[in-house]
């Protein structure tokens, strides 16, 4: 149970900042669509992940050296344009839908998540590579794996808890410059990560 709190307050410190994944979870839930399967779908890619570390594939970041940097590039590229999509709706301010409570598909909302997810590099720096690491520090398999289980929860209990908490912000959501300051928050938010990630590559701080 030790080595369970241990890996449910490492994967909730890893994963609490903020960044771009969780700003669109956010969002997500403050339009109450496809909250469920938005929220399912990241923790059990992390879940996915976090197994992958602690069952000894953080090895395949070195055995692919270049890795990192296309998935850097790739993540930059994509928060760029996600990052211009949020200043132009901002700059527009037409929020019918938003204040409707509607919201794309299902498909789209999932592809998008997955794009955050899976073309981040420092998630796979922070499951396979960080938390992989930290369950080496624990000498059966058993307290490894209550390690990664303590962490795939933490995961769980996050993802859940910003899509469905963000509700309780809904009474402040009901204004157009409301969702315009959400949209310019997340745009600069985006557009810093796309940033990091370059300068990262740049200079061989992902590796």
């Amino acid at each position: 149970m030790i080595a369970a709190a241990t890996g449910f307050a490492t994967g909730f410190s890893l994963i609490l900042a903020i960044g771009a994944q969780n700003a669109f979870v956010l969002r997500q839930g403050l339009l109450r669509k496809h909250v469920f399967a938005l929220t399912l779908f990241c923790a059990l890619s992390d879940a996915v992940l976090i197994a992958a570390g602690v069952l000894g594939f953080g090895a395949l970041v070195t055995a692919l050296p270049a890795l990192p940097i296309v998935m850097g590039l790739s993540g930059a590229g994509f928060l760029i344009v996600y990052g211009a999509l949020r200043f132009k709706a901002a700059l527009k301010g037409h929020y019918k839908m938003e204040l409707a409570g509607q919201s794309r598909s299902l498909r789209a909302t999932l592809a998008i998540a997955a794009a955050f997810t899976w073309l981040n590099p420092h998630v796979y720096l922070d499951t396979l590579g960080l938390i992989g690491a930290i369950s080496t520090s624990y000498d059966s398999w058993a307290e490894r794996l209550w390690f990664g289980a303590g962490a795939i929860t933490s995961s769980f209990v996050f993802f859940f808890s910003l899509g469905y908490g963000a509700r309780l912000l809904a009474p402040i959501m009901q204004k157009p410059s409301s969702w315009r300051a959400l949209d310019v928050i997340i745009g600069v938010t985006m557009w810093l990560i796309a940033f990091g990630l370059i300068r990262g590559v740049m200079t061989g701080a992902i590796h």
